[in-house]
């Protein structure tokens, strides 16, 4: 059976310094949800403890308090919408999310791909294609080292052009087919989701497609389980997030049998 497109686990609310779309309210993020018939939903803000040491000036005020404004979430009967949170990585790999506040969580997600950050994610004489390559190993690898409630946990946008904005491409082109078997079979024994986030504009572009949905299908084939995320920070963002869904999901021939699944305790 075809991936059924039933949930949406990256949204971003008018709380993301990002965002700050007053029409990006909680309701009218179910309210999408809702229309679409999905089962499930998930808002996802950014945010760094502030009991993490470290945060940049953007993180510090996306901290617990703040995100948590969006409670109560508005709920309904046909669609649970969860709580959860867009964390981060700094350039020491440590996490913004501490043990003590997995519990308060639904969905957690990080990002190995954060690689705009000068100074809190990658050092200025790293802004190179070899070394945000080398860089997005090792935050893959202390991802899958971090002993995360994994069972409630993504890995985002993993060829997001973050990476390096100048040449994510390249970056991802000359990491190794073995080097990403290697790494997604680590997502695998530890059962994370792994997210399906690509542009309408990648999705497109016949010439350089193959190089962004490689490392998904290198995913498949270790046995990952994927989940969708439209990473949507303004309503425009929802309105393509079923065109792009149905996209990834005939490109990469997913079967029902490759959805990450995740259930409210």
């Amino acid at each position: 059976m075809r991936f059924i497109i039933d949930h949406d686990y990256h949204i971003h609310s008018q709380l993301s310094s990002c965002s700050s779309d007053p029409e990006q309210t909680p309701q009218a993020i179910l309210d999408y949800a809702v229309r679409r018939g999905f089962k499930q939903i998930c808002i996802t803000d950014h945010y760094w403890d502030a009991a993490v040491e470290g945060a940049s000036n953007w993180y510090q005020p996306q901290n617990f308090d703040h995100i948590a404004e969006a409670k109560p979430l508005p709920q309904d009967d046909s669609c649970r919408f969860l709580f959860g949170c867009e964390t981060d990585m700094d350039r020491f790999f440590k996490i913004g999310c501490p043990k003590e506040r997995w519990d308060d969580f639904d969905f957690i997600i990080v990002p190995t791909t954060h690689l705009h950050m000068d100074g809190f994610t990658f050092l200025p004489e790293q802004n190179n294609v070899e070394d945000k390559r080398e860089l997005f190993i090792k935050r893959f690898e202390a991802f899958l080292n971090a002993g995360l409630p994994y069972h409630k946990v993504g890995l985002a946008h993993i060829t997001c052009s973050l990476l390096h904005r100048t040449g994510y491409k390249e970056v991802l082109a000359g990491i190794d087919d073995q080097t990403f078997a290697r790494l997604f079979a680590g997502c695998a024994d530890v059962g994370c989701g792994v997210e399906l986030n690509i542009g309408l504009a990648e999705l497109a572009n016949n010439d350089g497609i193959e190089t962004i949905l490689r490392p998904y299908r290198i995913a498949k084939q270790q046995g990952c389980k994927f989940y969708l995320g439209s990473d949507a920070h303004h309503p425009n963002g929802l309105a393509q997030a079923m065109g792009r869904f149905n996209l990834m999901i005939d490109m990469l021939e997913l079967e029902e049998s490759d959805k990450f699944q995740l259930v409210k305790a």
